[in-house]
């Protein structure tokens, strides 16, 4: 019997192991923190052998296949082991994959995944189609393939779930941009980062859909060096020969093949440059899925936002609060920022993960009355920044960030926390960080 181990019992840990355990593998699940009651709840339920806050050798080293969280560094000492003993690794999207004929809907790109596939999913679901959210939102596909299976899946992917894919193929892929990001995973070397996020067209025949940003650099430099099998749907603000989506007259055009879609741009419930962005991509899936206008234009208009992305949380004596804890890198906050149309008090700091803060300097120079650096360590802010004629306060606590902010804010001014970093110092996640913003703004 084919023996698999699943490293990481989170939700997509737990999904792996169920489907596993489903399909008749033997499974064995290793956690080095501790597991959350409501996951060993369903592993006990499915009989699954399982460990906590250690990783057993002798349990994993026995593997035939190893299914990794995403959250595990491949130059982890078990990783380089595992390695070493030539076993497979995977993700549990590519894991899931094999035991399905759904169509796949992939969306990834340093800046708007959520967004995008939360749009996507919800014109999906407004259509009537029988579809699941998965990937880094939603709930696990391996669980949902497992015990809840759907026709469509709408799947969120980082580069480090892509990382480990290899067969799984996207019917269609959605690219939205590539900045750096996570560098610190891919040895400070963009291009690994850049590799990581094409594989989202591996494996794509000329049967299948490539939705992209026809105005990334990173994303045209990279296709010139590739042969693109799938049909590709460009889109940008501005129409060239090869564009489906664009904007003309201040209203979103989505050109396809199958048909002509049109909406005034202020229509859209999604505001900023770049979530018109998100909303042309969303747009132009839908239309290769043959999706009705009439659907497609009600949903673009209905959309409700993600939280922690430009989160409106409430005006205290007429300074607004912005949660956008999910911008955990500098792009990110470069949105947030050049959608801003006061002064602005910005709420920076957590896990630098080499970041270059150069990207804001303008619109900080424009927008930014102030700054608080909420973080253990907030070496690398100070230092970009030590020459920045805005007031510099310092937070070791979400409460306390907010308080200062609050007193460093004239009336009419935003808050807004916009953190460019991950939230590990201090939180147990960009959720746990946003969360507490909104209850300690509340608290006002």
């Amino acid at each position: 019997m084919k023996r698999i181990v699943v490293l990481g019992a989170g939700e997509s840990g737990t999904g792996a192991a169920v489907l596993a355990k489903k399909q008749g593998f033997d499974v064995f699940v290793s956690d080095l923190s501790e597991i959350k009651s409501s996951y060993k709840i369903i592993l006990n339920e499915y009989q699954i052998k399982w460990e906590e806050k250690q990783h057993s050798e002798s349990n994993i080293l026995n593997a035939d296949e190893v299914i990794k969280s995403p959250g595990i560094p491949d130059k982890a000492p078990l990783m380089i082991k595992i390695e070493e003993n030539n076993i497979p690794v995977i993700s549990e999207i590519e894991f899931a994959w094999r035991f399905t004929d759904s169509k796949m809907i992939c969306i990834t790109g340093s800046n708007g995944k959520t967004t995008t596939t939360s749009l996507i999913y919800h014109v999906l679901k407004n259509a009537g189609l029988d579809v699941g959210l998965a990937g880094n939102i939603g709930n696990s596909l391996a669980m949902q393939v497992a015990v809840d299976p759907h026709q469509y899946y709408v799947i969120e992917l980082s580069s480090f779930q892509l990382d480990h894919m290899f067969e799984f193929k996207a019917d269609i892929a959605i690219l939205l941009n590539i900045t750096p990001d996570h560098l610190d995973r891919y040895d400070y070397e963009f291009q690994k980062y850049i590799e990581a996020k094409f594989r989202i067209i591996r494996n794509q025949t000329e049967n299948d859909a490539f939705i992209y940003w026809e105005n990334d650099p990173v994303i045209l430099k990279e296709l010139s060096k590739r042969n693109i099998k799938s049909s590709i749907y460009p889109f940008a603000i501005d129409k060239s020969e090869k564009t489906k989506a664009f904007i003309q007259n201040e209203k979103l055009v989505i050109d396809t093949l199958k048909s002509l879609f049109i909406m005034p741009t202020s229509e859209l419930a999604l505001k900023g440059i770049h979530n018109t962005y998100n909303s042309m991509a969303a747009g132009l899936a839908a239309s290769v899925l043959n999706v009705k206008k009439d659907t497609i234009r009600q949903s673009l208009l209905d959309f409700q936002g993600v939280e922690h992305r430009l989160e409106y949380v409430a005006t205290v004596r007429n300074v607004k609060f912005i949660n956008d804890s999910k911008a955990t890198n500098v792009n990110s906050c470069w949105y947030a920022l050049q959608s801003m149309k006061t002064p602005v008090v910005l709420i920076l700091g957590g896990t630098d993960k080499g970041n270059d803060y150069s990207e804001i300097d303008e619109l900080v120079k424009e927008k930014v009355r102030a700054f608080v650096f909420l973080g253990v360590d907030n070496s690398a802010l100070n230092s970009h920044f030590k020459d920045a004629k805005q007031q510099i306060e310092e937070a070791k606590s979400m409460e306390e960030a907010v308080n200062k902010a609050y007193n460093l804010a004239e009336e009419g001014d935003t808050v807004l926390l916009s953190p460019c970093c991950a939230s590990f110092d201090l939180f147990e996640n960009y959720e746990d960080r946003g969360r507490q913003f909104k209850m300690y703004v509340k608290a006002l």
